[in-house]
């Protein structure tokens, strides 16, 4: 039965920022002895991006965000169908 490897944070992110400079997942895997699976959440976690403003923010809040603008987006479709409705229904009265 094998023991499940625990590793630290600084390796974590070392990991994803050689990820981030052209390494892919099979010469991580091949090099350092990572399940793919852990190496993916790894860069997700870990690597970021740098907005045009300046500001830096990971890959997972970036996900975070393109998530929560898409369910407004849906929420905004659905209250202009409504006001359409709506304004339809108070005209014919």
């Amino acid at each position: 039965m094998s023991k499940q490897k625990t590793y630290t944070e600084e390796f974590k992110k070392s990991i994803a920022l050689l990820y981030q400079n052209g390494k892919t997942y099979a010469q991580l895997q091949r090099e350092y002895g990572v399940g793919i699976s852990a190496l993916r959440r790894w860069v997700a976690k870990y690597t970021t991006v740098k907005n045009e403003d300046g500001t830096i923010v990971s890959a997972n809040e970036l996900a975070q965000v393109r998530k929560r603008l898409a369910e407004l987006e849906e929420e905004n479709i659905i209250l202009k169908k409504a006001t359409a409705i709506f304004m339809r229904e108070s005209k014919s009265k």
